[in-house]
């Protein structure tokens, strides 16, 4: 396969230290308890449980983006090294992955809801930018699509790298609303525009 998109033995190296010192640092006491109490190592399986989950979940999501930014199953394939088949079994989309930011209900005061799609990494934002204007506001996305909800006021929305933790918290302090967890990379923000009238009181 092509090189060119893989990681450098350098790159690599820095992404096990990193998931490793992630595990081992779970908790204040894990590294410390490892050479006294052989519970600790049961302690140790749980958090490398977790990271496993963890690197599962944004593989899955790193690969749907890939295929929503319009690469093919053969390309996923030849940098996941394995065969177009196998990476299209593995990785399709399954009717699961939703992020979900707002609870929903079926009741007859529940907001209007609408799928805005198909989107990539590319026009996501351009899309949020023209239905926020119009009321609509980010409640939930997955793979190629995003989830808004109708208001009475206009919404602006933004989003980060899941890596940008400082810039995240500042964020919030400024009004900032996150909608679930994040689709990795990245982290998805919505915070309401208030009247011209509202902001000049502020």
């Amino acid at each position: 396969m092509n090189d060119e998109h893989r990681l450098g033995p350098s790159e690599s190296a820095r992404i096990r230290e990193g998931i490793a010192a992630a595990v081992l640092g779970a908790s204040a006491e894990l590294a410390d308890s490892l050479e006294r109490d052989a519970a600790g190592y049961l302690r140790l399986i749980d958090a490398s449980r977790i990271g496993a989950e963890e690197s599962s979940r944004l593989l899955r999501e790193a690969v749907q983006g890939a295929r929503a930014a319009g690469h093919s199953w053969d390309t996923v394939g030849r940098v996941l090294g394995v065969s177009r088949q196998a990476a299209q079994q593995r990785f399709a989309d399954k009717a699961g992955d939703i992020v979900h930011g707002d609870p929903s209900t079926n009741s007859p005061d529940t907001p209007r809801r609408r799928r805005l799609g198909p989107v990539s990494a590319f026009n996501e934002m351009a899309a949020l930018a023209d239905c926020g204007r119009d009321g609509w506001h980010l409640v939930g996305y997955g793979a190629a699509f995003l989830d808004v909800e109708a208001s009475a006021h206009p919404w602006e929305h933004c989003r980060v790298t899941l890596a940008s933790g400082g810039r995240l918290r500042r964020m919030e302090s400024e009004g900032w609303i996150p909608v679930g967890a994040g689709w990795f990379p990245w982290r998805y923000y919505k915070r309401p525009l208030l009247p011209a009238a509202e902001q000049d009181m502020k």
